[in-house]
């Protein structure tokens, strides 16, 4: 079974920089795609972007410009760099491989005002 393990969080102001990171117990280098998705406190699961194995990225509009995602084949990890964070990008943060309905545990993103 796939286990995906989400780091990186925490407490950052309004403005503030984080680095996401989902390391896989798998192989990454020929998975279609990998995911970023948020759950802010009582509202639903949302998708934020997606990396495809060519590098080819998609971000949700609110975040496009902001976050950048990204992967490391040799170290079967995705990264999600979070800039200009907002109090509205408070959230539990998921990493995702669809196709193998694998979800991480989810990492907290507190910003500030």
């Amino acid at each position: 079974q796939v286990q995906l393990v989400e780091s990186g969080g925490g407490l950052v102001q309004a403005g503030g920089s984080l680095r996401l990171s989902c390391a896989a117990s798998v192989s990454i280098f020929s998975i279609n795609a990998i995911g970023w998705y948020r759950q802010a406190p009582g509202k639903q699961r949302d998708w934020v972007a997606t990396i495809r194995s060519g590098g080819s990225t998609n971000y949700a509009d609110s975040v496009k410009g902001r976050f950048t995602i990204s992967k490391d084949n040799a170290k079967n990890t995705v990264y999600l760099q979070m800039n200009g964070l907002k109090p509205e990008d408070t959230a539990v943060y998921y990493c995702r491989i669809p196709a193998m309905d694998a979800w991480g545990k989810g990492i907290l993103v507190t910003v500030s005002s």
